[in-house]
């Protein structure tokens, strides 16, 4: 008896609990920023990787592009993405990306403070996160 009013306690403790839990869907899509279909995930084991990257102030990233799917949290800062068409995007702390794939681009730091981006990348082992032009 005392096991079963045990779970009970812990089952109602639980269910209170997460009624203060908050989930906020921050991007959700099949498409990159910019519009481009992802592509399909790999046939082999997926390996997940998750990068803090921080860019310092008056920064600008090489032109570079991802063979992998990837997302990122701005955490702190403002961002401007630039595809090689022209393309841009403004990114600020608490903003979501669902990044190109497989296009060239880069980024830039035009204000006084370091940006801090958080990265997931869904590739495999093989997988490298960026290549440079």
């Amino acid at each position: 008896m005392k096991r079963l009013l045990f779970l009970f306690l812990l089952l109602a403790s639980s269910v209170f609990a997460s009624a203060q839990t908050q989930v906020v869907v921050l991007a959700k899509s099949s498409q990159s920023w910019e519009g481009s279909p992802l592509p399909a995930y790999p046939k082999e084991a997926p390996e997940i990787s998750v990068l803090k990257i921080t860019i310092p102030p008056h920064t600008t990233l090489p032109l570079h592009k991802h063979p992998i799917i990837n997302v990122g949290y701005m955490v702190k800062g403002t961002l401007k993405v630039v595809t090689e068409e022209g393309e841009v995007l403004h990114l600020s702390a608490g903003d979501a990306i669902i990044e190109v794939v497989e296009k060239w681009h880069y980024g830039v730091n035009e204000s006084d403070e370091p940006v801090e981006i958080v990265v997931v990348y869904a590739g495999t082992k093989e997988s490298v996160y960026s290549i440079s032009k």
